[in-house]
């Protein structure tokens, strides 16, 4: 844990001594804002809840995360300094485990700066809070996930801006799998267990029954699955790396 912890701090560090990290947070908080209020049309619903800004988040994230994830191990490859970093005495784990936790608090630290719009909706109503943690809790858990696949596909490119668009088109896969445009085109000849696969895979599916405020163990668990799967894959292809 002190490997995992120093590579950790190295790393998270490493966001705020460039301009990534500010753009990254004025970026999310301005989208976020703009969906909220104009496409979800906020003040017009005349509701006290933080369902128009939680329901962008699958859509916000299927660009910004990818964007977010593709220097982990790209930047490492293209520079060379892969070789210095996995000579150092620690484990691939811990340094695939340092890297994505960094990247992961870093996505949470730009979360935590919305919390204007919960302190607004409790100004203007009396909103449920329950759910508005849920909610956080299922877009972080969410962030996670597509992180876990971002850092996965980042190991295997020297360019970042291929490990970008193969992230983002992974998430996408699995963010629209449960959508009803892509039930209604597989219905008419795809098995049941198809359709019922389909369903159990869609991020959104997942982050939706979270955010109704109910925190069901297999929507974590799902999350947390997709981030270790993900994530074990990562090690074993910078294992590979380091045995060439």
């Amino acid at each position: 844990m002190r490997a995992v912890a120093t590579i950790f701090r190295r790393e998270l560090a490493g966001y705020f001594a460039t301009p990534l990290a500010y753009v990254f947070i004025v970026i999310f908080l301005v989208m976020a804002g703009m969906l909220t209020f104009f496409v979800g049309n906020f003040f017009g619903r005349g509701q006290a809840d933080l369902e128009p800004f939680f329901a962008f988040h699958p859509w916000l994230y299927l660009v910004l995360i990818p964007a977010l994830s593709m220097r982990l191990w790209a930047e490492e490859r293209r520079s060379g300094t892969i070789e210095l970093f996995l000579t150092l005495p620690i484990r691939t784990t811990e340094a695939v485990a340092g890297k994505f936790l960094a990247a992961w608090c870093f996505a949470g630290i730009a979360l935590s700066l919305t919390f204007p719009f919960w302190i607004t909706v409790n100004i203007l109503g009396r909103p449920d809070n329950g759910v508005i943690a849920a909610s956080y809790l299922a877009s972080w858990l969410m962030a996670g996930a597509m992180l876990a696949v971002g850092a996965c596909v980042s190991a295997v490119t020297k360019n970042q801006v291929i490990a970008f668009v193969v992230t983002a088109a992974l998430v996408f896969l699995f963010t629209a799998a449960g959508a009803p445009a892509v039930l209604g085109a597989l219905s008419g000849w795809a098995p049941q267990w198809l359709l019922d696969a389909s369903v159990q895979m869609s991020f959104a599916g997942h982050f939706s029954a979270i955010t109704r405020g109910v925190v069901d163990l297999r929507d974590v668990f799902y999350f947390v699955s997709v981030m270790v799967a993900f994530l074990f894959a990562n090690a074993i292809l910078i294992d590979l790396e380091k045995a060439e």
